[in-house]
């Protein structure tokens, strides 16, 4: 079965293009302001399930967590944050880089340590779930 252009224009009616039109344009909307989010004003610490840390994310420092394998070194910028270093075999959390956005996660799971970024409009990714 060969596939022809013109057959397959000819099916098409005035209607048709518009919903393509209108779906594209959802699609852009929610590309543009769905899934951004929000400016981080704070970063979360935890070690072992309990916080161990909470800091505005207006200036730079770096806080030195223990765990179980050992001490994993958050750094803090103005408006991010990161897993600087952590005595993980895998580094999954290190290899996230900065997070810049409310509600961006990194779990150093090995060492039972997390960071999280918090503000007014957290984005939530429910497309992974």
């Amino acid at each position: 079965m060969k596939f022809d252009v013109a057959q397959w224009r000819a099916l098409l009616r005035p209607g048709d293009i518009v919903v393509v039109a209108l779906g594209l344009a959802v699609c852009v909307y929610a590309v543009l302001n769905l899934w951004q989010g929000g400016v981080p004003d704070g970063a979360v610490v935890r070690a072992g399930g309990r916080v161990v840390a909470e800091a505005d994310l207006t200036r730079e420092r770096l806080i030195e967590v223990p765990g179980p394998l050992g001490v994993t070194v958050i750094e803090i910028q103005p408006g991010r944050a990161r897993v600087a270093s952590d005595p993980g075999p895998r580094q999954y959390c290190v290899r996230q880089g900065w997070l810049t956005q409310a509600g961006a996660v990194a779990i150093c799971a090995p060492n039972e340590v997390s960071l999280s970024l918090t503000g007014r409009a957290a984005a939530y990714d429910s497309l992974n779930y």
